[in-house]
């Protein structure tokens, strides 16, 4: 019951942020593919800099319910393209993650790298990212992830 209480509300919150940011092409909502599964949206805060976030599903270990935030940084020297922007990108960030069965339930710090597409001609993007992951509690032990995804911006 919890658990679809917190996806009720997380889909709200991100149903609500889609809606409030429609008028700045700053926002983007998409899918992420890998480990987690879901719903991905990034705002641009500056230049260079970002909040992205993500409500989806894990199958690590057990079946459940992961949501992440990470504010980034984006490095757009490091590589050039003919086209479109190709940044480097990292930062810090927290999971939270409701499994099935209540044993697996961990709160974590997140430090993503990844890389990402900017495309020069539309409101898109594509990404690659690998997620090293300190799990806090209930115990202390590391994880990872590594996901691709697309997003649209409005």
């Amino acid at each position: 019951m919890i658990k679809c209480l917190m996806f009720a509300v997380s889909a709200t919150i991100l149903i609500s942020a889609t809606a409030s940011a429609a008028e700045n092409s700053d926002f983007g909502l998409g899918i992420i593919l890998g480990e987690p599964t879901g719903i991905s949206g990034k705002l641009w805060t500056g230049g260079n800099s970002a909040v992205d976030g993500a409500v989806a599903w894990s199958m690590h270990n057990s079946a459940s319910l992961h949501l992440h935030a990470d504010y980034l940084v984006h490095s757009f020297s490091s590589r050039s393209v003919e086209k479109g922007r190709l940044p480097i990108y990292y930062g810090v960030g927290g999971r939270i993650k409701f499994s099935e069965n209540n044993n697996d339930n961990f709160i974590g710090v997140r430090a993503p790298v990844g890389i990402e597409y900017l495309f020069e001609t539309a409101p898109v993007d594509i990404f690659f990212e690998i997620v090293p992951i300190l799990n806090l509690a209930p115990d202390t032990d590391f994880d990872l992830n590594a996901a691709v995804g697309a997003r649209y911006f409005f």
